[in-house]
């Protein structure tokens, strides 16, 4: 099984944040390798070439400003600190800090047109990383492009319900696509990531048993979460409270 050693840690959802410490910030990453925690984190493809690690296409809300991520450089970062005098990561920091002491789940942020290229570099940057590592998308085309061109990477397909969440902007039949993990034909995933609130769905439950896939939960924000996923075979990731 592909996930099997990745099966002994829990995963702090973009690290150990809380409300004094940002999401996906060096302290959180920090926090995270310090109590033995696994770390999930995402990334972005920078103007220049260079993986910047940051949940949202806009910095809207963890920056305080209504710039894209995909449009600026690693040397105009410093222009967008974080709260509590936190920056934006880039990817070869993280990986510097954490050294291969714990593993890794790298969500890959895609734009329409950069999947490839961002599945290309973030393969690049991970090449010398010492320690237990995966990567998974929402998009299956970068899941596609690591089966393709990078097929020893361990690859993931995240989804969710799409159908019931009112925020997607996926047309109807990607919404159903997506839902019913169609794409998995294709992309031949080794672990699917599907939000845990979700997953007792049909359509995750198929997928688990068809392919003989194991899963992931997320996001997991209560003990009683925890617990029910660990139960399930699910691999965690966490967030709000010490597992």
């Amino acid at each position: 099984m592909p996930l099997r050693r990745f099966r002994k840690y829990s995963y702090a959802h973009r690290g150990l944040h809380s409300e004094n410490v940002p999401e996906n910030s060096m302290a959180a990453f920090r926090a995270a390798c310090q109590r033995g925690y696994g770390i999930e984190l995402d990334i972005h493809l920078l103007k220049d070439g260079t993986l910047a690690v940051i949940h949202d296409y806009s910095l809207a809300r963890t920056a305080g400003a209504d710039m894209m991520i995909e449009d600026l450089t690693a040397a105009q970062l410093e222009q967008y600190p974080l709260a509590n005098a936190e920056k934006i990561p880039l990817f070869s920091e993280v990986l510097s800090l954490c050294g291969g002491k714990t593993p890794l789940i790298v969500e890959l942020k895609s734009t329409r047109e950069n999947y490839a290229a961002l599945t290309d570099t973030a393969v690049a940057a991970m090449q010398d990383y010492p320690g237990l590592w995966c990567m998974e998308s929402f998009d299956p085309r970068c899941v596609r492009h690591l089966k393709k061109h990078h097929p020893d990477v361990i690859r993931g397909q995240l989804s969710e319900n799409f159908v019931r969440n009112p925020e997607s902007k996926l047309s109807f039949p990607l919404k159903l696509a997506m839902t019913l993990l169609l794409p998995n034909f294709l992309t031949a995933p080794d672990f699917v990531a599907y939000k845990f609130a979700d997953c007792r769905g049909v359509s995750p439950r198929i997928c688990r048993k068809l392919w003989r896939l194991p899963a992931v939960g997320w996001t997991l924000k209560t003990r009683e979460e925890f617990d029910a996923a660990v139960a399930d075979g699910q691999i965690p990731i966490f967030e709000g409270f010490f597992p």
